[in-house]
């Protein structure tokens, strides 16, 4: 309730409206009390001028006892209209002529004498219901002694019945003009300034309940218009705070998984290296032996068997004790120029070599390039890619290279059967983790993309699945590229496309 009488619609009218109105009532009320006194001025200053013009004529006729004279000149001004009665009184008092009804303001003779000896006299009175003003003139001879009075009466109840109807219409209008100035100031109010701050209201209550992307309008006066792109810059300015600050809490969470992850990494490349030194020193003598067991043996004898495939899966352990060597050994890199496309081809006819995948393709696309890197952990991530590829192929694995937007990008894709899609998001996210693998028990390790990742990782770089092509399966990794070492650009095709060098 207080608010709503404080608000600033009640304020106007209170503060501003009001006294407006109550300035222009005063100033009808004194204008219409100074005509009634300027008009009553006048009346008696008429009454007066009537009352001298016969002053002389009817003064001779008292002095000469001239009653039907003083009669005469008395009705000649009864014919005036302003004029309600004039009377003649001698020195003593005595009514001597009349015309007109009985006087209004003298009762008996003492009060005629009484003015005549005090001058001339103004008085209001009241006849028969009608009010009357009287004016008293001292009437004298030549040698100015007095010789009687005479009143000269005017009706003045018109004047004043038209001065209450003057009164009765200026009430009427001055309430007729504070309803059309309230009515206009309410809806002058609303149209200008009240719709405009109920929206800046609606803006807040919104920005209350804690809705984003409000605006408010910015329309209206220019004070609310300012006040509402003041609000509005505040709005922009909060939600980019917000979203700097949402943007910050993101990387702070990437940051944080990244040191857990490279935690993580750290902890099991230790464990990895202490396994893999402890066991490789037995690896060797239990191979070294076996290799010369088998040597003493017949070639018809079961056991020489035995023993060669107790060298084989010898050294599928060594290659597992390898591996976790190569995901443990973080030193430093020892770049130098390396032929992109030469390397790629010596890893492709190595993992060939391995008998592994026989019948799969390996298309080679790329020109030559030299790139700065250090060309065993590049080897190792390259060649991890390649055979994961061949061994997971159906028939094709093609490698491209090149230089996107000044990095290096080489693509290793397979066109096996969990190829683009067919590989689940779950899985997509573990591909990279240490001793994860989809291969079956005992083909696989779960070491070789965490191996990849890391060395791209040390080389500045990054190793992703893209998964955009439904029929690939496709590794994609980038790094920075040094100078060309041969001092020759990249070579496309004119159209964007890499020329193809088969293998």
């Amino acid at each position: 309730m207080t608010r709503r009488l404080n608000s600033l619609r009640n304020v106007v009218v209170m503060f501003i409206l009001l006294p407006l109105l109550l300035l222009v009532g005063a100033v009808v009320a004194l204008g219409l009390q100074e005509f009634q006194t300027q008009m009553e001025d006048r009346m008696q200053d008429d009454i007066e001028l009537v009352a001298r013009a016969i002053r002389l004529p009817v003064s001779t006729a008292i002095v000469e006892q001239d009653v039907a004279a003083v009669q005469e000149s008395l009705d000649s001004l009864f014919q005036i209209d302003e004029v309600f009665g004039v009377y003649v009184y001698d020195a003593r008092g005595e009514l001597v002529a009349t015309s007109g009804p009985p006087s209004p303001s003298l009762r008996h003779r003492g009060e005629a004498q009484a003015i005549s000896e005090t001058g001339t006299l103004g008085a209001f009175d009241e006849h028969r219901g009608r009010e009357v003003f009287s004016f008293f003139l001292p009437l004298a001879d030549h040698a100015g002694r007095i010789v009687g009075l005479l009143q000269v009466t005017r009706d003045v109840s018109p004047f004043r019945a038209y001065v209450s109807q003057l009164r009765w219409q200026g009430a009427v209008l001055t309430g007729a003009v504070t309803v059309l100035f309230l009515a206009l100031v309410l809806v002058g109010y609303h149209r200008a300034v009240g719709r405009h701050v109920e929206r800046l209201t609606g803006v807040m209550h919104d920005i209350g309940e804690g809705v984003r992307g409000v605006r408010a309008p910015e329309a209206g006066p220019a004070e609310l218009r300012h006040v509402a792109a003041t609000m509005n810059g505040m709005l922009e300015r909060r939600e980019a705070s917000e979203a700097a600050l949402e943007a910050q809490r993101a990387e702070q969470r990437a940051l944080e998984e990244k040191l857990r992850h490279s935690e993580k990494l750290a902890a099991i490349g230790q464990l990895a290296a202490g396994v893999a030194h402890e066991l490789g020193t037995p690896l060797g003598i239990i191979a070294g032996r076996a290799q010369r067991a088998a040597r003493r043996l017949a070639e018809d004898d079961p056991a020489r068997k035995e023993m060669q495939e107790l060298r084989a899966e010898t050294e599928r352990v060594e290659t597992i004790v390898r591996q976790l060597l190569d995901f443990a050994r973080r030193n430093p890199l020892q770049r130098r120029s390396v032929n992109l496309d030469e390397l790629v081809r010596e890893l492709v006819d190595r993992v060939r070599g391995r008998g592994h995948c026989p019948d799969v393709q390996f298309r080679l696309e790329g020109a030559p390039l030299q790139v700065e890197a250090d060309r065993l952990r590049l080897g190792q991530a390259l060649e991890n890619l390649i055979e994961n590829g061949g061994q997971a192929a159906r028939s094709r694995v093609r490698i491209t290279w090149g230089v996107e937007h000044g990095q290096v990008e080489v693509t290793v894709a397979d066109d096996g059967p969990a190829a683009g899609g067919g590989i689940d998001p779950e899985t997509a996210e573990r591909l990279f983790e240490p001793f994860f693998t989809t291969k079956p028990a005992g083909k696989g390790t779960g070491l070789g993309l965490a191996v990849a990742q890391v060395a791209m990782e040390d080389h500045g770089g990054s190793i992703a699945l893209d998964r955009s092509d439904p029929g690939e399966t496709r590794f994609v990794i980038r790094f920075p590229r040094a100078a060309d070492a041969t001092g020759s650009a990249v070579r496309d095709g004119g159209d964007g496309t890499l020329p193809e060098a088969g293998a």
